[in-house]
């Protein structure tokens, strides 16, 4: 029923393809790929001239914001981190059996080892991922981690697909986004799904835009009366029900990303249409800096700690089925089961 594509270099997950429909719901960039390692900025001026730019040449789908979630700083630039961290563009080591697949990875700059194993749940509609993550060093350390889910066309349709989340107070982010193009009203705070902007109008976040250009980035606090949290995405158009679930104690944040025909400069040239839902331990994307000095928002903690010579692990699970309307809710056995609930 189902088959996951993962990228050894990155640890992206590149698909997650549903047979009997045909629809894989994740980001496929509209620039063709390249390994991390094969980049150069003299060689490669097609993914653009900035920091993102080799973490944009083998992007794809899901991938894991480690141990950063954001821009690195100006020294960290000079020490060789990349946005987001290195495990996006690492190169793993890759091994799989029937039903499962195992990557590891030593991020050697940050001193951490990471590993994720990803295992299709059997007669199910459920991937399953285990993470593991070990501070090599010898001091605790402030970390984001987030896992960067975008879903992209032709899963991903203007004015039509639907969403639903597990999500309460937000907020827009705090500084001008993408040059202060969209609509979306800086910093201010609000109640899922209704987003204000900068006209004294609203989004509705529970549909994709309408709009033939728009972006934006807001932050969500999952539900703190559930011990779960999750976000769900529905095609009208294939049926296709797509989306996530985990412990919210492990990921107390969703971001919402959305780039819609925005960004001209290249890699983007105006091409790209993506929603990024990705949740984890950081509400907004800003440097490590910023991420420590901001410490909570709503009260809640926006990073966490790995104490020095200590392994952390968590677990959550993709869905993807088909239904005939999106449901309001989904419930997870902590383990391999979900099911949904109108």
């Amino acid at each position: 029923m189902l088959r996951v594509t993962v990228t050894v270099e990155g640890g992206h997950v590149a698909g997650i393809f549903h047979k009997p429909t045909g629809v894989n719901p994740l980001w496929t960039p509209p620039w063709p790929s390249i390994e991390p390692s094969a980049y150069d900025s003299a060689k490669h001026p097609e993914y653009g001239a900035d920091i993102e730019a080799r973490l944009l040449a083998g992007i794809a789908g899901h991938n894991i914001c480690l141990d950063t979630f954001g821009p690195p700083s100006p020294e960290e630039i000079a020490a060789g981190i990349p946005v987001h961290g290195e495990a996006s563009v690492a190169p793993y080591e890759a091994s799989a059996t029937t039903g499962e697949i195992a990557l590891a990875a030593t991020l050697n700059k940050s001193e951490l080892r990471f590993k994720r194993r990803i295992s299709l749940v059997p007669n199910s509609a459920v991937v399953r991922f285990v993470e593991t993550l070990e501070n090599l060093s010898a001091n605790d350390k402030p970390i984001g981690w987030t896992q960067h889910v975008t879903l992209g066309p032709p899963f991903l349709e203007r004015g039509r697909t639907q969403f639903r989340v597990s999500a309460t107070r937000s907020k827009v982010i705090d500084s001008e986004f993408n040059g202060g193009l969209g609509m979306q009203k800086t910093g201010a705070e609000f109640q899922w799904p209704f987003c204000p902007t900068k006209d004294g109008g609203t989004l509705d976040f529970l549909v994709f835009s309408a709009n033939d250009v728009s972006d934006g980035f807001t932050a969500h606090l999952m539900d703190t009366r559930h011990k779960h949290a999750w976000f769900m995405a529905w095609s009208p158009t294939t049926k296709v029900l797509f989306g996530y679930v985990w412990k919210r104690e492990d990921f107390p944040w969703l971001a919402r990303w959305e780039e819609n025909h925005m960004r001209k400069q290249p890699p983007w040239n105006g091409n790209a249409l993506t929603c990024g839902m990705e949740f984890g331990v950081s509400p907004m994307v800003e440097s490590r800096r910023q991420m420590v000095t901001r410490g909570s928002l709503f009260g809640v903690p926006g990073y966490r700690w790995v104490p020095a010579k200590t392994r952390l692990q968590v677990n959550y699970c993709a869905f993807i089925t088909t239904a005939e309307a999106i449901p309001e809710s989904v419930n997870w056995d902590g383990e391999n089961a979900v099911e949904f609930a109108a």
